[in-house]
């Protein structure tokens, strides 16, 4: 593995330079503290900003396309990460373009894509139901045909930027006699504004929104179907496996090499600051590093960090969320009781680092499925394992 640090080139440079004065500009602190507070993870200043600049463009496309260079698609990466851009919303409705595209008709494309790329126009995932779980396929949102229309009735768990965007991509049952549940599912790009949809705010542990969505005699027009009736999963596949970071990376080494690295990232800066504490003499002279104990459960979160960190594919999602529940409470319980203390907290050690990293462990571990569903794909389409089983064992 190389660890030598790239040189970039002048044009480089000179577009490192523009992005961090324009991120610096237009992500503030008074835009993170609105984002904590809101927990939407989307900020629309900011966002109308990047599609103002063609930044969202230009991330969307291919270098041939007029997108970035594959260095300047790293550098905007690393550099959103740093400056803490609230981004889901974003990242969600690339997901969901990819496929607009693909199997949208023109019609529909000419009526979403433009507003894509100024920023007006944010799509997000309408899959889990409170029954379901992370089998989606299990979906049990009805869309049945009257004439060119299409008629839903259904609710969706975990709309995640639902009442930030224009359209969902909603995955439907249209064939609840099909005999393989893959084969009764049709997905629509369903208008947020359409009679009878009804957004309800949650709140999860780390203090982010998502949403439960009611549909409740939702009617749409068949434009808004994407791919062929019961054809749906085709579709699906491509978003689905994006989310859950099992397309290959390119050889050139310039994307991450697992999904949730942007998770991971911030797990490594919150073990750096608490390795700047540990490190400060106390008001009795002595610094905690050297006591044994805490260097030796230092080093080792250190370790687990790098090695999930540098894990790829979807092992290395596995890895990354499982050592953030791991390592957060250790982290917490090197600093003692002030880790407790959230951010902008008077007292708290960490600035709040570790608390939020114990708070959001948890969640990164459901993101695009359970880490347990993610643990069966593993043993079954990468070690060759077969398929779980979960009924009782027969004497």
């Amino acid at each position: 593995m190389d660890f030598s640090r790239v040189e970039l080139t002048g044009d480089g440079q000179a577009f490192l330079d523009e992005i961090r004065t324009f991120l610096d500009k237009n992500v503030t602190d008074e835009v993170r503290r609105r984002d904590r507070e809101t927990g939407d993870n989307f900020d629309e200043g900011v966002h109308l900003a990047m599609g103002e600049a063609g930044y969202l463009e230009r991330e969307y496309r291919k270098a041939d396309e007029g997108g970035f260079s594959r260095v300047e698609s790293r550098l905007w990466a690393l550099e959103r990460r740093r400056s803490h851009v609230p981004w889901v919303t974003w990242g969600t409705t690339i997901l969901v373009s990819h496929s607009v595209e693909a199997y949208g008709s023109p019609e529909l494309c000419e009526e979403v894509m433009p507003g894509v790329f100024s920023g007006h126009v944010r799509m997000c995932l309408g899959y889990t139901e409170p029954e379901g779980g992370s089998d989606i396929a299990t979906c049990k949102t009805r869309a049945v045909r009257d004439g060119n229309e299409w008629v839903i009735n259904g609710s969706k768990m975990f709309t995640t930027g639902a009442h930030n965007c224009r359209y969902v991509f909603l995955i439907t049952n249209t064939d609840p006699n099909a005999e393989k549940k893959h084969k009764s599912l049709t997905m629509f790009l369903v208008p947020l504004d359409t009679p009878g949809i009804e957004i309800q705010g949650l709140r999860t542990v780390d203090g982010d929104r998502t949403n439960i969505v009611y549909y409740n005699e939702v009617r749409i027009p068949d434009r808004y179907r994407l791919g062929e009736v019961n054809g749906g999963w085709a579709v699906l596949r491509g978003p689905l496996d994006a989310e859950h970071g099992v397309v290959a990376a390119d050889a050139d080494g310039l994307d991450d090499i697992a999904i949730l690295q942007h998770q991971g990232m911030f797990m490594g800066t919150a073990v750096d600051k608490v390795a700047t504490i540990v490190e400060r003499p106390g008001a009795d002279g002595r610094r905690r590093i050297d006591d044994e104990s805490v260097a030796h459960r230092l080093g080792k979160a250190v370790a687990r960090i790098e090695v999930a960190l540098s894990t790829s594919n979807m092992y290395g999602r596995v890895a990354i969320a499982q050592t953030m529940r791991d390592v957060a409470p250790e982290l917490m319980d090197i600093l003692g009781p002030a880790s407790v203390l959230p951010v902008e907290t008077d007292g708290a050690i960490d600035d709040g680092a570790s608390e939020y990293l114990y708070r959001w462990a948890p969640l990164c571990g459901i993101y695009g499925g359970t880490l347990e569903v993610f643990r069966n794909m593993i043993g079954q389409y990468m070690l060759g394992l077969g398929r779980p089983v979960y009924a009782p064992v027969k004497s």
